[in-house]
Order: structure tokens, then sequence, then C-alpha cells
């Protein structure tokens, strides 16, 4: 028995042996990175700019999936319901947090069906204003704004631009009409061509016109000032105290991913974003790379969620 008994141990031994846990070999084979935004996006962007190093680090090919429709949603859907292996990662944006309130029925629960992995950037908007306008800082198109309730015009693209618009009223206490656009490029073209007078379009996008005399900038909508804007101040610096909009791009999986693998995720994009090359893609845009951990990742989307989640209740402006 005894002879048998250390037999059987030892071919236990070999074979539990040989038999590694799943995460252990991970990755395998290709990733998908759903973006649930159009090819030539900012959120498609930034996915391309850590794509290569990224595919590095983890010793597998990154492919980008571009999943555009319902504002972001519907890639999220698609994300939401892939297998929690870690083999698909998402693009999530602000427009994720905000969707959460903004919309009454979702197939998918933003803050349940995902795990954080790390924030990798955030931007700012800018607020600025056409020529015309007689005003050259908050304070004065705040007190025109005070003195013509309703009467300034303000262009806006997307629901974090209706809704960063919203919070400047409230914060501000002012009231402007809004001309919503279907795009950022529209947006500035209105302003351009005087359809509105106040506009909140990213600061990329904004820039080249106000340097060409085309727009006014009066203050970066983000808690620090823009590095491509460094002589423009914040609207905190310039009196909307706790003025904080700060458009942000990060990695999100299915939320039964294994902690192991969001893990390994977690270290490489931190990798990717630490790299010379892609450091130098992200210093020609407003973007400030971030790299957090996966714990403050999912605490910055749980403030986001809340801080939204009391605009749109306080502007009555939700969708079906």
């Amino acid at each position: 028995m005894t002879i048998i008994f250390r037999i059987v141990s030892i071919v236990v031994a070999a074979v539990l042996g040989g038999i590694a846990p799943a995460d252990a070999q991970y990755p395998t084979h290709s990733i998908r990175f759903i973006v649930p935004f159009a090819a030539g996006s900012g959120n498609d962007t930034v996915a391309r700019f850590i794509q290569p190093q990224l595919a590095t680090a983890l010793g597998q090919q990154i492919v980008i999936d571009n999943r555009a429709g319902a504002a972001g949603n519907l890639g999220a859907a698609v994300a939401a319901e892939a297998a929690p292996d870690g083999y698909t990662m998402m693009m999530a944006n602000i427009a994720h947090s905000i969707s959460v309130t903004l919309y009454r029925r979702l197939s998918y629960n933003f803050l349940k069906d995902f795990a954080p992995v790390t924030q990798l950037a955030s931007g700012s908007f800018t607020l600025a204003v056409h020529p015309s306008l007689p005003a050259r800082s908050v304070k004065q198109l705040i007190a025109l704004a005070q003195k013509r309730p309703g009467e300034i015009n303000i262009a806006t693209a997307g629901a974090a631009i209706q809704l960063s618009a919203k919070l400047l009223e409230s914060m501000a206490g002012i009231k402007m009409t809004e001309v919503s656009y279907k795009s950022t490029p529209q947006a500035i073209t209105a302003l351009i061509g005087g359809e509105a007078s106040v506009g909140f379009p990213a600061t990329s996008s904004v820039l080249p016109h106000v340097r060409a005399g085309r727009l006014r900038a009066l203050a970066v909508t983000s808690a620090q000032r823009s590095s491509m804007a460094p002589n423009v101040p914040t609207l905190a610096e310039s009196g909307v105290s706790g003025f904080d909009v700060s458009p942000w791009y990060g990695v999100v999986v299915p939320a039964a991913t294994p902690k192991e693998i969001i893990a390994r995720l977690h270290d490489a994009t931190v990798t990717a974003l630490r790299n010379p090359e892609v450091k130098k893609r992200f210093a020609g845009t407003d973007l400030e790379t971030v790299g957090s951990s996966p714990e403050q990742f999912g605490a910055h989307i749980r403030s986001e969620v809340a801080k939204w989640a009391k605009v749109i209740k306080d502007s009555g402006m939700q969708i079906e």
C-alpha cells in the first residue's frame, strides 16, 4: 500500500505541476480594443497613440474595433457582453459617466458591468467667444450675460459640452440660449461665422482659430491650465470657483475579469504611456497622460458619475 500510495502521489504531483492557471499564460492571442466612437475621433486617436507600445508590452496584437453610435453606448453595450477573460478592452470616456444618468434606459450598467484598469489621459474644453462680443474675460462675459439673460447664443455639440454650458450657467447665475450642433467642427464654424457668440470646443480644436484671431479664448474648463495654452486661465481662476470639467479617457474591461489579468493590463498600459514615443504623441495635444491605478480610476469614475448626475437633475435634461 505504501508503494502504491507513493506512486499515486508522484503521478498526481506531476500532473498538477504541469497545470498552470489560465491567467498565468495570459495573453496567448490578440486582444480586442473596443473604441465606441468613429475612426479619427479623439477616442480613436488616443487608442492608436498607445496601440503599438501596448502590443509590445503584452506580446500580442491589439486590434482596435470601432463601434460608433449612440454617444458611445453602442460600443459599451458590446463590450459589456464580452467574455471577462482579458481579451476585450474598451476605451471609456467622460460620455459614459454622463450616460449613466442622461439616458433613462441603457442595455448596460457602466458602474456594474465594467472594471476599471487605468485612466489614460485628461484634457479640457475652452470657453471661447466671437471677437465681436464685448467680453475679454470670464467676469465680463458673466456681467454681460446677467444684463442680457437669454440673448447670448452658445454653440454646443454633444452631451459633455451641453452639460458644461449648463454647469457654467448654474455656477455663474446666468442664462444663455443654447444652439446645438452635430459635431465640434460644425459648432466652431458657427462660432466663427457669428451664428453663436460663445462656445465650449475642445481646446486642441479651437486654439488654431484663437491664434488666427478668429476667436477669443477666455478660459479653459480643467482644474489646471492647458499645456497648449499656458497663458489662458482656468474658469476657477477666473472667478467661477470650483469649476472643473476635464474630458478624460481610460481603459475598462468586463466586470468579472480576474484581478490578475487586470493587473497585467494595467502594468502594460502604464508602460506604454511612459514610452518616449507615446509621450511625444501626446505632447502635440491638449491631453495630459495619467496612468492611475484601477482603484484610483474607479474612484474618479464614481466621482464623475455623481457630478454629472447632479447637473442633469438640475437641468432637467434627460433622454429616453
